[in-house]
């Protein structure tokens, strides 16, 4: 791609991501602070992707998400996952009419455009199950009948950090289906006395829709046009081939660290969350910035630890790092 068409599409970017402004300004209403998180789920909106957010409870993680749905005018539904959750409580069921002698569908909270899935280590397999039909497929099951989802379908997963009494861990099929694993932190002194200020307050602030499902449609279309060099997407291979082969890539020492590398899936995902990036940067091409940006949160649910390396705590995030810090950036 030459110089002219890289500055035509990176005016064509900055004119079709202006609506994003809006949307962080009525987000910055109510969340305090949380700037990575912000972008990090706005990634997930543009690339569309689902998202697993880990963190202790009081984080404003449910706020966050809620707030999004209010911002874009959009249907909302939240789903609190308990061990004596079913299918059928996510999904929907069939109920039988005895005066018709019919039955007709309930739909359940999956049928919704922004999905909250609270405290998702904590459901049965069943449930787990139904939900990756949801996530995968775009579609569910009810009886005999397939539904499609939303065009616009996101599903946002809370967990608790898994030392937490009463969870499990997620399968690796299913955690592999979320585009990010984001860690939420602790905010800081500064911001939560912002915190305390704005939600104690006589008037809490309220969030008025400023974008449409159809901002979101049409800006992921434009982020598929955003241009990658086949020297970045090269960079994004070594990254992911180093999970998988780190002997192959002067990263011996990690070998015995790692049990299972990050699938394809990685790759896809990440040229397309580094595209995201770029879209809210305002540029029409991937940098190597923008993957470094959005590496971690792609790959740290994706490399599978060994005993060992539990047994040293070294973490899968540390193992990326490693491995982010080694790999030639072009």
């Amino acid at each position: 791609m030459n110089l002219d068409s890289i500055q035509e599409l990176n005016e064509h970017i900055q004119k079709e991501s202006e609506f994003l402004n809006r949307l962080l300004e009525e987000i910055r209403k109510v969340i305090v602070g949380q700037d990575a998180l912000v972008e990090k789920v706005l990634i997930g909106l543009l690339a569309d992707g689902h998202i697993l957010l880990e963190g202790v409870p009081g984080l404003a993680k449910t706020l966050l998400i809620n707030t999004v749905s209010r911002a874009i005018d959009s249907e909302f539904s939240r789903l609190q996952f308990t061990p004596d959750l079913l299918p059928a409580d996510l999904i929907g069921t069939q109920i039988y009419n005895p005066r018709t002698s019919e039955f007709s569908v309930h739909q359940g909270p999956i049928f919704a455009n922004l999905v909250l899935a609270d405290e998702v280590n904590r459901a049965p397999a069943k449930v787990q199950s139904a939900l990756l039909e949801a996530m995968q497929e775009r579609q569910v099951t009810i009886g005999d009948t397939t539904y499609s989802m939303e065009e616009l379908f996101l599903v946002l997963a809370t967990q608790n950090p898994i030392e937490q009494e009463g969870t499990y861990p997620l399968p690796e099929a299913q955690v592999d289906r979320f585009m990010l694993k984001v860690i939420v932190e602790y905010p800081h002194r500064n911001e939560e006395k912002a915190i305390i200020d704005r939600m104690t307050g006589d008037d809490l602030p309220e969030v008025n829709p400023v974008v449409s499902p159809a901002d979101i449609l049409q800006a992921r279309k434009t982020v598929r046009e955003i241009y990658v060099d086949d020297q970045v997407k090269d960079y994004i291979l070594d990254l992911v081939m180093a999970t998988r082969y780190p002997q192959d890539n002067g990263l011996a020492s990690l070998r015995s660290l790692i049990s299972y590398g990050a699938s394809p899936r990685a790759s896809i995902y990440m040229v397309t969350a580094a595209r995201a990036n770029a879209f809210i940067q305002g540029r029409g091409y991937v940098s190597p910035e923008d993957v470094k940006a959005i590496a971690q949160d792609v790959l740290r649910h994706r490399v599978i630890p060994t005993y060992e390396a539990e047994a040293e705590a070294v973490s899968s995030s540390q193992i990326v790092s490693t491995i982010l810090e080694h790999v030639e950036v072009p």
